[in-house]
């Protein structure tokens, strides 16, 4: 695990300090200008709260309840029973990494001076992260709009000393206890605090900015499985070479995919046997149009990483404080444009498993393998080889063609008919995981299969980049050979994929 540092200021901050604290532990510290614009901000709104004027938010109801004017006597109360109230998830607790994007991301912003909290309440969420304490937060609960409500209040509730988290050893325990071993004091919150701790769209773009780290990687596996599947198939590299692409089609993504596989393919011994073969006029199109497919995947990550981007430059709260002072109302919570890019990018993560897993079934049909023998079995008929390895990878595209349904086109009103036109953009966040890692084991089991069947065009020998990736499997994963247990084997090739390890050899 990293122990880097990554410091908050009021500039907002990048995508690698987001994935350094939410998978690689680094810890967190506020600048001197930030605390100084936290600060600056709070002053402002104590004295709207001792105006007589009500301001929403800071002595006001809530949502369909803003129309109350809350008395200073009750304005704590107001907060923290907005954070119990509020802190309604159910279902299975979501991953570590997260809540650690989600709190972060949400500490961000109040840091930005926008938001009117207390500087107690920055350091004691940085403190939180640096001591390693995650709140439980669950599955489900946030409509991607007026923040990740849910979400958010669990985190925030253990600000409070109450609620729970996850213990050292996973075990789920009361919250008051993992701070009273750390040393951090409960606070009890203010005037606007409340709701200043979930009015963001943090979980859902964490997850985006995951996604996209990952899938970036994914597209370099993919190229390079790709390129194995075109060698193992007796494929022609010519149709990857680069006067064929950006001069005529200019994707950049395309064009990258295209000389990515061209560089995996040179020096292939297999590919050279057969260049003069004016039999083979074509080749199927999930050989041939592999840059167009992973390239147009390319381009559409290319896409969500501008938004995020944007994102993740944002201070997102309702109200807001602006810099001349004003505490304005907004509708910046609406998780629209984080939604659709993210139910972009699960479309395009359902078409690179589809043509992978097509890739696949080509290499285990003796019709269409070019001299393979059946399912790349020892002894067909006696043995199945990679035959169940294919039902695998079509069970998992065919859930990813379900996920790729979009999340943001529903909306179901709430709070009265206040809120009456949602987001869906946690739930777009969700599914979008769940196919991200239903494609990192269809690349899986792609590599699996080319790498056997790299192996049985001997004594031909692959290109030097793809041989590396089938030794670089064989550390873990046996080759061809009698029918074996088969799962430990496709686990190990999803262990490669995951780790980055097979892109690593692209780069």
């Amino acid at each position: 695990m990293s122990q880097s540092q990554v410091v908050i200021n009021t500039s907002g901050m990048t995508f690698a300090d987001v994935l350094n604290v939410a998978r690689h532990d680094a810890k967190v510290e506020i600048s001197a200008d930030a605390l100084a614009a936290v600060a600056k901000t709070r002053a402002h709104i104590e004295k709207l709260a001792a105006a007589p004027e009500p301001v929403y938010g800071v002595s006001t109801g809530f949502g369909a309840l803003a129309n109350r004017h809350v008395s200073p006597e009750l304005r704590q109360l107001l907060q923290s029973s907005l954070i119990r109230s509020h802190a309604a998830g159910l279902g299975n607790p979501v991953e570590r990494e997260v809540v650690r994007a989600l709190m972060l991301l949400r500490l961000k912003t109040l840091c930005s001076g926008h938001t009117g909290v207390r500087p107690i309440v920055v350091e004691t969420m940085a403190a939180l992260l640096n001591a390693d304490i995650t709140p439980v937060v669950y599955e489900f609960g946030s409509l991607g709009c007026s923040g990740d409500l849910a979400p958010l209040a669990h985190c925030a509730l253990v600000l409070m000393g109450e609620g729970e988290v996850h213990g050292k050893n996973g075990a789920i325990v009361p919250a008051a206890g993992a701070l009273s071993a750390a040393g951090i004091n409960p606070i009890q919150l203010v005037e606007k605090e409340g709701l200043a701790l979930i009015n963001g769209t943090d979980g859902m773009l964490g997850m985006l900015i995951m996604a996209i780290a990952d899938l970036e990687m994914l597209a370099d596996s993919a190229d390079l499985t790709a390129a194995m599947s075109v060698e193992a198939q007796m494929g022609t590299d010519q149709v990857f070479l680069p006067e064929l692409h950006m001069p005529l089609r200019p994707h950049p993504g395309q064009a990258l995919s295209a000389a990515n596989m061209l560089s995996a393919l040179k020096g292939s011994k297999i590919v050279a046997s057969h260049r003069d073969d004016d039999t083979k006029v074509q080749d199927a199109y999930s050989l041939r149009c592999a840059p167009q497919v992973a390239g147009a995947v390319r381009d559409t990550i290319t896409h969500a990483k501008l938004v995020a981007e944007r994102e993740l430059a944002a201070a997102v709260d309702n109200p807001v404080v602006l810099a001349d002072g004003r505490v304005s109302s907004n509708g910046n919570f609406h998780g629209a444009p984080v939604a659709y890019v993210l139910d972009f990018l699960a479309i395009a993560v359902a078409d690179l498993s589809s043509i992978s897993e097509r890739r696949t079934d080509r290499m285990l049909d003796k019709a269409r393998s070019h001299g393979l023998p059946p399912f790349l079995a020892d002894d067909p008929g006696v043995d199945s080889g990679l035959m169940i390895a294919q039902y695998t990878q079509a069970a998992l595209v065919s859930e990813n063609k379900r996920l790729a349904v979009p999340a943001s086109v529903d909306s179901i009103p709430s709070s009265a008919m206040q809120e009456d036109h949602v987001s869906m953009g946690w739930s777009a966040a969700r599914k979008l995981r769940t196919a991200v890692g239903n494609l990192t084991k269809v690349i899986a089991i792609e590599y699996l299969t080319a790498a056997r069947a790299l192996d049985l065009r001997a004594p031909l020998e692959p290109a030097p980049i793809t041989k590396k990736a089938v030794d670089l499997l064989r550390k873990t994963a046996g080759g061809p050979g009698p029918d074996r247990f088969l799962a430990p084997d496709m686990a190990a090739a999803e262990v490669v994929v995951a780790s980055g390890e097979l892109a690593k050899i692209m780069n």
